[in-house]
Order: structure tokens, then sequence, then C-alpha cells
């Protein structure tokens, strides 16, 4: 992804640094090229475990390499170019050389280490080599800058991903997140329907039922009908509580009351482990984020409740740079995965209909922390308490 910056904030950069960057890439030149000799080697020795040894070493060392040079060529071409590479899984070295293997960045990295120690190389050196010498210093005075910025293109080239190709990752991305999305509407329509049934339903047919009896037998049996008229009473409050817990499930009512601060803090204090709750929210979220950062933030709750085994748990609520972030933690044992169940995956999905994110670290041992990011901004500002112990 390439952002273009603001003309106020793009960095000075004078020939002097421009010649400094050249001269760091002429030094680099030579790692850089042992760097593409040993990924080769590495690949043909992969056919024993000595190759995946050397592949799994260079992964962070070419990664630190091109991220130099993608500052540079950032701060060359005024663009920020940001870390384009899939985030590694926290398996152990299969699992990440797995997703490293399958990352469309690693191969482009490969292709950029031999075009970028040759030709990228001999722009870097005739920059440094006008400069050296006298006689050229009057084109070095005008060439370095156009120089520099060939460089700089070439890099951003193959270390960054281009237009095109982010609007393709974007909606592959909108069509799993739609067809995720879809199939947790229709799981979340299935237990509403099973809710209705099992619960109101069968309490308003047993309430019709009762309220029938107690007719036929009011003038032969007023005793019997006044007892049944009181079971319909008790039936028709029972049925009331399954309509509100059916509806607190779609949206609860202390949400769209109280904002998501609010509403957090209402899910602490119903908790049996104690939970600090810390909120900075200058203002509201729209309404269908504020609702999946909710349930998010329940479904994280309630795994603490049940599997943690935790003394005490925190929440905290906060937005900068236009995202939402809530983080959940515990000092609870640890090991949780969101492949163990549903209701992690459920989160992501909700989360993911908006561009949303699901971080979870969660070593044997403890602590346990999750963090929930949407992009979103907020609206009014908040009324409620900037923090409060729960």
């Amino acid at each position: 992804m390439t952002t273009e910056l603001p003309e106020a904030e793009r960095p000075p950069v004078g020939r002097g640094r421009l010649t400094a960057y050249a001269g760091l890439q002429v030094l680099l030149a030579v790692p850089m090229i042992l760097l593409f000799v040993l990924w080769v080697v590495g690949g043909v020795l992969t056919i024993v475990w000595v190759g995946l040894a050397i592949l799994v070493a260079l992964v962070p060392v070419t990664r630190a390499v091109a991220n130099l040079h993608r500052r540079m060529a950032g701060r060359v071409l005024g663009q920020r170019l940001p870390d384009p590479y899939r985030p590694l899984p926290d398996g152990g070295p299969m699992a990440r050389l797995r997703v490293v293997v399958v990352d469309p960045m690693t191969w482009r990295d490969l292709g950029w280490l031999l075009v970028a120690s040759t030709l990228g190389f001999a722009l870097s050196l005739l920059v440094v080599l006008l400069l050296a010498a006298v006689v050229t210093w009057f084109i070095w005075w005008y060439a370095a800058a156009p120089l520099m910025q060939a460089r700089s293109v070439l890099d951003r080239f193959f270390l960054s991903y281009s237009r095109t190709e982010r609007l393709e990752q974007r909606v592959q991305v909108l069509t799993e997140t739609r067809a995720d999305l879809v199939d947790h509407s229709a799981a979340e329509l299935r237990r509403l329907e099973r809710d209705l049934h099992d619960g109101a339903q069968a309490r308003l047919v047993a309430l019709s039922m009762s309220l029938g009896m107690a007719q036929e037998a009011f003038d032969e049996d007023p005793a019997k009908a006044r007892q049944l008229v009181e079971d319909a009473r008790e039936t028709t409050a029972t049925a009331i509580a399954d309509l509100r817990s059916v509806v607190r499930g779609i949206h609860p009512p202390v949400l769209a009351d109280r904002g998501l601060g609010g509403a957090v803090q209402a899910l602490a204090l119903d908790m049996a482990v104690p939970v600090d709750v810390e909120i900075n929210l200058p203002g509201r979220p729209p309404a269908p984020v504020e609702s999946a950062v909710y349930f998010g933030v329940a479904e994280c709750l309630a795994n603490i409740g049940k599997h943690s085994g935790a003394a005490r748990a925190w929440v905290g609520l906060a937005h900068r740079d236009g995202r939402l972030r809530a983080v959940v933690g515990d000092d609870g044992c640890g090991g949780a995965s969101p492949d163990a169940g549903t209701g992690m995956l459920g989160v992501m999905r909700r989360l993911a209909a908006f561009d949303g994110t699901m971080a979870l670290s969660s070593p044997e041992g403890g602590p346990t922390i999750v963090t929930l990011e949407v992009p979103c901004d907020l609206s009014s500002p908040k009324t409620t308490p900037s923090s409060a112990p729960a």
C-alpha cells in the first residue's frame, strides 16, 4: 500500500542525504547478493532439513533489509511505504514458514534482491561517483535527485503492491468476508428461531392452554380457575423474560442507552472475576460497529469466566488514528485458541464485515490478551466517565 503524504508533511531530502542513502545502498549491495545466493541454495536444499533451516533464518534478515530500503524510498518519494507482509502466526517454525511461502511479497523480495543489487546498485553508485570526482560535481548537483528518485521508484515497484493489486486483494477480502457474514447471519437467524420456538413460543402456548382451562373451570371450580390464572400470569412473566433475552441478543438496550463504554461496564459488573475497565472514547462509533465490538468483548469476557481460571481481568476501550480498539486480557492459564470453538470465530466474522481484525496472544501459563480493532469515526462527545473499575 502506498499512501501519499500531504505536501507540508513531506520530509525535506537534500542532495547530501540523497547521496548518503545512495552510499548506504552501495554498501548493502554485496550483502543483498549474498542473501539472494543463500535463498537459491536454501531452496535447492529443501529436500533436506538444512534447507528449511536456512530459509527460516533468511526471512527476518531479508525483510529487515527490504524494510530499510522501503523507508529510504518512502522518504525520497515523499510517500509512506508500510510493511506489506502477512502477519506470522505464533506457532512453530514450520507454520511460520508456510505463511512466508504463500505470501506474494516474499517472492517480490527475491526479485527485488536481484534487481536492486544490479540495476539499483548502478544507479546508487553513479550518484556516489558523480560526487567523488571534482569534474562531475556540477552534474551531481542536478542529477542526484532524479537518479535517486529512479532508484526509489524501482524499489517501490518491487517492495509495495500496485493499485491494481491492492484492489484485487480488497475484492478477495470483501468476497471472503461477505461469505462469512452470510453464514454468520444465517446461523444467527437459526439461533433466534430456536430461541423463540423453544422459549417464548412454548411459554405462549402454555399460557393459551392455561387460560382455556381457566375459562372452562370458571363456573364449576372458581378456586381452580383462580390458580390457573395465577399460573398463566407466571408464564406470561417468564415469556416476557425470554423475549427480553432474545432482544438483548440482537441489540442490548444498555448499548443503545449508555453507549459502548457503559455497556462494557455493565458486562464487567456481571462478571464473577474482578474486571478493571478503562474507557477513552471521545464519542460514539456507528451503531453496527458498536454492536460488533460489544459482542466481541462480551464473548471474550464469557470465555474468561468459563475457561481461564483467572483471578482478575481488564478491558480497555480507546479510539486513535481512526481506529476503535478494544483490549481484553486476563491473568489466567492461557492456551486460548480461536479454533477451539465457534465463539471467537463469530467475533472475527463480525469484525471482518467492517474491515476489523482480532489478534490473540495466549501463551501457556498466560496472560491472555485479545485485541479487537475496527476502523471507524466517532460521532458526538461522550457523556460517560472516562474510566471505572469494576
